[in-house]
């Protein structure tokens, strides 16, 4: 008889369904942090892989002085500079001869994995010299180089620079346009050159008073006309300019 009364007994009933209520809420806890675990290790671990890269292709537009730079967020290089509004300068990455921002698809191209070199450094900002690279050649860097040059890829002259010129460990690449201004890119030289992804550089002007500079392999000089014409014309889709 005292053992079916203690099955019985409402007190012990009680303690059974409280204990049963905090076993319950135990392992439902522990459900979702196993959720959250699951879901934060694999964000973690995709943000991660991207290493600052984003395949995200909005479209962000960027205002620099009279102009709006209409780009996707996978081509903008720095992440605090992947959103609409105001801004000083705006840089960009691109593969050549794609043109196109970060992706799943080039991810070796812009982790440098590969042999070859295929990424373009870009940079926007407020034009700070009346003449572009090309335009500074004849009355700047004539009077800096040392003539005569060398023969280099893609039909240019390589000069050297004068002691005086403080472009040391440098050298212009010049390559004739009939009827225009020369390409003109300083590079890299020596052992310098070597450990530069992009040990070459070129400004020209754009848009409503701004410079863009782009920086390149020294490999992409064999074929400069061809470099330089899609970065004018990339240049032209992306910017738009209020005047």
């Amino acid at each position: 008889m005292r053992q079916a009364a203690t099955a019985t007994d409402p007190e012990f009933t009680v303690v059974d369904s409280m204990l049963m209520r905090r076993v319950f809420y135990a392992f439902a806890t522990l459900a979702l942090l196993s959720v959250a675990i699951s879901l934060g290790g694999k964000w973690f671990g995709h943000s991660i892989a991207m290493a600052g890269y984003t395949d995200d292709g909005t479209v962000r537009q960027i205002v620099i002085g009279n102009n709006i730079i209409a780009v996707p967020a996978n081509a903008i290089r720095f992440a605090q500079a992947r959103r609409d509004g105001i801004a000083s300068r705006l840089d960009l990455y691109l593969r050549y001869p794609d043109m196109d921002g970060y992706s799943e698809a080039a991810r070796d191209d812009f982790n440098h994995t590969g042999s070859a070199k295929k990424i373009i450094f870009l940079s926007f900002e407020p034009r700070m010299m009346s003449r572009d690279m090309s335009g500074r050649f004849a009355p700047i860097y004539s009077a800096l180089i040392v003539q005569p040059g060398t023969a280099g890829p893609g039909g240019t002259t390589v000069y050297a620079f004068n002691e005086k010129s403080g472009y040391m460990n440098e050298v212009l690449v010049v390559g004739k346009r009939p009827g225009k201004d020369p390409f003109v890119a300083r590079c890299l030289s020596g052992p310098n050159a070597g450990e530069s992804l992009a040990p070459c550089e070129r400004d020209i002007h754009v848009g409503d008073n701004l410079s863009l500079t782009y920086r390149f392999p020294k490999e992409f000089l064999g074929d400069w006309p061809a470099l330089d014409a899609a970065i004018v014309a990339e240049t032209t889709r992306l910017l738009k300019t209020g005047r």
